[in-house]
């Protein structure tokens, strides 16, 4: 795992200076709109939606220089829904990464305008990729659209919300979070195949999005897992949150047990697509590792 460590450190100082740059052209025009907006997208996290975009262009030869736009782009996007899930009106988290939630850093409607301009951020970074056709474009505008919104995240958030206080069956739990938590790592993992020269082969494609739809699910069970014996400063929120707002989650309907057995079925799961694809995709198999045995 050194490789992948080593991969996931550069993939997280190359984002981060990307949006840093990106972020700076920006007037501050006495608003402190700007200052929220880097707060939020430059707290911390593990870039894991970057990293995917990264390590699955460079499994099919893209350059990375042309996945920079994209993988900010894709990071923009998570970090808005964290901004507006941390809200009183849904989550109501007053900690993010071991730091205060952007409400509270700053205010309730200053984080809502921030989680709206970096959904607005996010497209101006892939209208403006000076390294991309624009049928190109289309594409990585189309997939990130439809992975963030009313068929994808968004959904998945709003049925998140529906199933508190309720029992839902786990057929139920998954179709929550293949949108609310899976949409966008799909997405990423897409995104990262677009830009290659192989965006036109379907058998390809298609394993590529069993692997990631079954790392999406896995990183969900995986956060449920933690919630219930994570630790709050290595997770970098409280934990019990979950249980606190009454929700269903895998270790509730499963039991812990049966939740760690869902994680390395999906793992499995991820691997054996893997493994139908013509390339080296050792830092993809370790990626997956990662999503299952990690405890923040």
């Amino acid at each position: 795992m050194v490789k992948f460590s080593q991969e996931l450190t550069a993939c997280q100082a190359r984002v981060n200076h990307f949006l840093e740059q990106q972020l700076h052209n920006y007037e501050q025009a006495g608003s402190p709109l700007v200052e929220a907006m880097a707060y939020a997208v430059l707290l911390g996290g593990k870039r894991v939606r970057p990293f995917l975009i990264y390590a699955t262009g460079k499994m099919l030869g893209v350059p990375l220089d042309k996945l920079d736009h994209s993988a900010a782009a894709m990071e923009a996007i998570h970090a808005y829904s964290l901004v507006h899930d941390d809200l009183p009106a849904m989550d109501d988290d007053r900690f993010r990464r071991g730091k205060p939630t952007c409400h509270i850093a700053f205010d309730e409607a200053t984080a809502i305008l921030a989680g709206d301009a970096l959904q607005s951020f996010a497209f101006e970074l892939l209208a403006k990729d000076p390294s991309l056709t624009s049928g190109q474009k289309v594409a990585q505008i189309y997939q990130l659209a439809t992975a963030a919104g009313a068929s994808g995240m968004c959904l998945g958030q709003s049925l998140d919300l529906q199933a508190e206080n309720k029992s839902v069956s786990l057929a139920e739990l998954e179709h929550i979070h293949r949108n609310k938590t899976g949409a966008l790592i799909v997405a990423s993992v897409l995104m990262g195949f677009n830009l290659s020269d192989y965006a036109q082969h379907i058998e390809i494609k298609n394993n590529l999005e069993q692997y990631a739809r079954a790392i999406g699910l896995a990183f969900q069970v995986q956060d449920d897992i933690l919630d219930v014996i994570g630790q709050s400063d290595k997770i970098g929120k409280t934990v019990g949150s979950d249980e606190a707002l009454n929700k269903s989650t895998y270790p509730r309907l499963l039991g812990l047990d049966g939740a760690k057995q869902k994680a390395n079925d999906l793992y499995q799961t991820a691997l054996n697509a893997l493994e139908q694809l013509p390339f080296d995709s050792q830092i993809l198999r370790e990626l997956a590792e990662f999503i299952v045995k990690r405890e923040a």
